[in-house]
């Protein structure tokens, strides 16, 4: 163990020897991962031994015995005592033995269930994940009480050993699935992933430099419950308050809680306007910078659209840097302190934006279009995608101020076909619209009641379609 972990040099390797019947016990556990307080009645049982118990031969049996904790395994190797230790395990060493007993005495440091911050509810429940993957699966599984749930744990990372569980419900998941998504994760040969979450998407989804999102990243339980129900495979990452969902589509990105928070028409209502400024943050800014360049493709009733004066920058230009300085304002928010983050807002909105419209560098409708996609982007409930769309806009910006009209519509049919090209763990991203599937896009379109609501989506393969099993008869 001094050769393995440092025992004696690092100051968080705790150590401890025992003299019980004669016999060296050896306890070996990192302090800053284990409940102290399980640890000290651990090792008031063993020296109890002493005054009790006489019968040297079965030594073994009688240590594993007074070993006071729900969860004793017995390992035989020094390499699962090493991966035990450096969990947060308590290995047990005995002099003479060929196996040693592991201890689940973890406690990890970390913060309690929390909403998150990015996906918040007028409605619903206020917990959320947290750093610890052991709380993570508990949060699931309050929601979930299902004897079919299965929580499959591995270790990614040959210095990290970083803990990974596999989540699904074993008669909805397809097998192929689950033994894709395992066999990708069992693959992974790297040192380490301390970026977690995002480490293994990558591994899992090898799509280079596609900006698109093919995982949907979650901090909300209940989320991650329905999707298990539906019949998706979670993956839990440990120190991450993410969960991935696999597989899913460009329309899972677009759903939000709030929405079955609501009565259905007003869901339908919320999710419609989402839509619409969805739509806005993407082809907004093209459409208008279209319309300057070429008046006449409007209407006359709607020629108030164009611009009424004329800067010294090109439009295009205009767009562009208005955009960065949006994204310049959003990334200085994030490292302000929050107390003078809301200065901040104001100092940019009021000041640079008037004094930059009042000395000729803006157009006052650049100004309000570029913040009504902005808007649209801080609408979209998934924060991969509105990341992904602002890249798109800005190709479309610039492929539409060079070649005009034709441009937009070579723009859009290539970031069509680019979209419905990609495929999350072989399931098309454009579905229901793309192989078209008319029941389920009504279900992407209105928020239907949950009685109504008994089909699981095709996509995934369920071994299960049907989510409202039919009433048991009672005898009479």
């Amino acid at each position: 163990m001094k050769e393995q972990v440092g025992a004696g040099l690092s100051f968080d390797l705790g150590f401890r020897e025992l003299i019980i019947m004669k016999k060296k016990i050896q306890l070996y556990y990192v302090t800053g991962l284990t409940d102290t307080s399980v640890i000290l009645e651990v090792i008031k049982k063993l020296i109890d031994i002493n005054d009790s118990e006489s019968n040297k031969k079965k030594i073994p049996e009688i240590i594993k015995n007074r070993l006071v904790h729900q969860q004793v395994e017995a390992i035989k190797t020094i390499d699962e005592a090493v991966d035990q230790v450096l969990s947060g395990l308590t290995v047990i060493f005995v002099d003479g033995e060929k196996q040693a007993y592991v201890v689940d005495v973890r406690n990890y440091p970390g913060r309690q269930p929390a909403e998150p911050d990015t996906e918040q509810v007028i409605r619903g429940s206020r917990d959320g994940y947290t750093e610890n993957i052991i709380q993570n699966t508990a949060l699931t599984r309050r929601r979930v009480r299902d004897a079919r749930l299965r929580n499959e744990m591995l270790k990614v990372g040959e210095r990290s050993k970083t803990d990974i569980c596999i989540s699904y419900l074993q008669d909805i998941a397809d097998d192929g699935l689950v033994k894709v998504i395992k066999e990708k994760i069992q693959a992974i040969e790297v040192d380490g992933i301390p970026m977690t979450d995002k480490a293994i998407e990558e591994f899992i989804i090898k799509r280079k430099w596609s900006p698109y999102p093919l995982v949907r990243y979650t901090e909300r339980p209940d989320v991650a419950a329905t999707h298990l129900l539906e019949g998706h495979v979670l993956v839990t990452v440990d120190t991450s308050p993410s969960v991935i969902i696999l597989p899913t589509t460009y329309f899972h990105h677009l759903q939000h809680a709030e929405e079955f928070r609501q009565a259905p028409a007003v869901g339908t209502f919320i999710r419609w306007a989402r839509y619409i400024a969805i739509l806005a943050s993407l082809y907004l800014l093209p459409l208008w910078l279209l319309f300057v360049m070429e008046p006449s493709l409007l209407p006359k009733q709607l020629s108030f659209i164009g611009l009424n004066e004329e800067g010294s920058i090109p439009v295009y230009i205009q767009i562009i840097m208005g955009d960065l300085g949006i994204e310049f304002l959003r990334m200085a928010a994030i490292h302000t302190p929050t107390p003078l983050s809301t200065a901040m807002g104001l100092i940019a909105a009021v000041l640079i934006g008037q004094i930059a419209i009042d000395v000729g560098m803006f157009s006052p409708e650049v100004i309000l279009y570029v913040s009504i996609a902005a808007i649209g982007s801080y609408v979209t409930p998934s924060y991969e995608l509105a990341s992904a769309n602002k890249l798109a806009r800005m190709a479309l910006v610039i492929i539409t101020a060079f070649f005009g009209l034709i441009g937009f519509i070579i723009g859009f049919t290539l970031f069509m076909l680019f979209l419905a090209s990609l495929k999350s763990i072989r399931t098309p991203y454009l579905w229901p619209l793309l192989p078209f599937n008319p029941k389920a896009m009504v279900q992407v379109i209105l928020r239907v009641p949950v009685p109504l609501s008994n089909d699981r989506p095709s996509i995934v393969h369920p071994k299960n379609n049907y989510r409202q099993p039919p009433r048991k008869k009672e005898l009479r």
